[in-house]
């Protein structure tokens, strides 16, 4: 009996587990930071997670035909707003998570051959992720046309189905350069960074996270949205070059 009371009494201590994974849609651009995050949120003793990672415009369609997922992080608003006006998200848990900005890279060992934009413009093969969908291209396209230079690259770019795939071609060398984020950049040991957008053209890029209205996870994706916004998160999405959304411009 006083065993029996004895483990009682421990099993009260230990942290409650969730047994149910929570599914976190987000961007493809997240995957190595959340990678990390799972770890910390694993060890300090929070639920099972599970990752599904791909271009925003593919996991909000996803999101909005009924797909069993309990928080959406996105790469830009468009996205969520798409998920949001269809009943897909619960607005009120909505957030601005995080901020980020887009980088030119090469692939490495060979020099930088676009330190700058006159450089990209010179190139014949630039990655991007598909301008007409995605969200890194579309705000690489942002960036092209606020900088007068759309129409002369235009016919030089290579349009691929996300972020990461464009990285990947700039790393095997399929490309002579990829429109990607600081944050992919900052992840791989494949490419050079050529040059970080900034100033007038640089667009503003925000992820905004909520929780899914279908969520049958409720509580335990909640609680992973707040270990988002706590210190230990925050100092890894700072190692690949997210920001604070309250700093993007």
């Amino acid at each position: 009996m006083l065993g029996h009371l004895l483990a009682l009494a421990l099993a009260a201590l230990l942290p409650v587990v969730d047994s149910q994974p929570v599914v976190v849609s987000a961007a493809i651009s997240l995957t190595d930071a959340l990678g990390e995050i799972e770890q910390a949120y694993t060890a300090a003793g929070g639920g099972a997670l599970r990752f599904n990672f791909a271009g925003s415009n593919v996991l909000a369609r996803q999101i909005v035909n009924g797909a069993p997922v309990d928080i959406f992080i996105s790469a830009d608003q468009a996205q969520m707003d798409y998920a949001e006006q269809r009943g897909a998200i619960e607005n009120a848990t909505r957030i601005d998570l995080l901020a980020n900005r887009l980088a030119v890279v090469t692939p490495a060992g060979k020099g930088s051959t676009a330190a700058d934009l006159q450089a990209l413009l010179r190139l014949k093969r630039i990655a991007v992720a598909d301008p007409a969908a995605v969200p890194a291209g579309v705000y690489a396209r942002q960036f092209l046309e606020r900088a007068g230079a759309w129409q002369v690259v235009q016919g030089r770019l290579l349009p691929l189905a996300n972020v990461r795939a464009a990285l990947a071609a700039a790393e095997s060398g399929g490309a002579d350069a990829a429109i990607v984020y600081e944050s992919d950049a900052a992840a791989s040991k494949k490419v050079d960074l050529g040059f970080v957008v900034t100033g007038a053209a640089a667009p503003r890029i925000l992820y905004p996270a909520a929780i899914v209205a279908r969520s049958k996870t409720r509580e335990p994706a909640r609680k992973f949205m707040v270990f988002l916004r706590a210190p230990q998160a925050a100092a890894i999405f700072q190692r690949y070059k997210f920001t604070n959304p309250a700093d993007a411009r």
